[in-house]
């Protein structure tokens, strides 16, 4: 039986709020995660990778991609379960990122992999406001239009 790579088509954007909410519903549902708005440009991904250690666990980015990818260590053990409700898959998700998002910081407490993200719009590309005169055009410091 064939198996065929439906990572492109699981994928969610952060920065741009109203479509990372759309695209949500089409993503994987494990391991499960929030998307958070912490201010105006600071987001966090919070992810539970319950069992997970850290060296189990790889975060990339590149270009506009976030990658965060789960690989466990089998246990050598045969281990008789009466029940099984932890998972213990392997996983790999991406996080499409919008323009000027960097990835500041992750952390693992817990349990849960809290991922820090901010927008760092360069000031060449922040809007500004002209004054209107002569012949000479002049930037209004300390003035951004909204």
């Amino acid at each position: 039986m064939r198996t065929f790579d439906f990572s492109p088509l699981y994928r969610s954007a952060i920065g741009f709020d109203r479509l990372a909410r759309l695209l949500d519903d089409a993503q994987p549902s494990y391991p499960p995660y929030n998307i958070e708005l912490v201010e105006e440009n600071q987001y966090r991904i919070t992810m539970a990778v319950a069992g997970f250690d850290r060296s189990e666990l790889e975060i990339e980015t590149e270009r506009d991609t976030l990658k965060i990818v789960g690989r466990r260590k089998k246990d050598d053990a045969n281990t008789t379960f009466l029940h099984r409700g932890i998972a213990e898959r392997d996983f790999e998700h991406r996080f499409q990122l919008a323009d000027h998002l960097k990835v500041v910081s992750a952390q693992l407490e817990n349990g849960l992999l809290s991922i820090s993200l901010v927008r760092e719009v360069p000031e060449a590309l922040k809007p500004r406001k002209i004054e209107i005169g002569g012949d000479n055009v002049r930037l209004l410091e300390g003035v951004t239009a909204a």
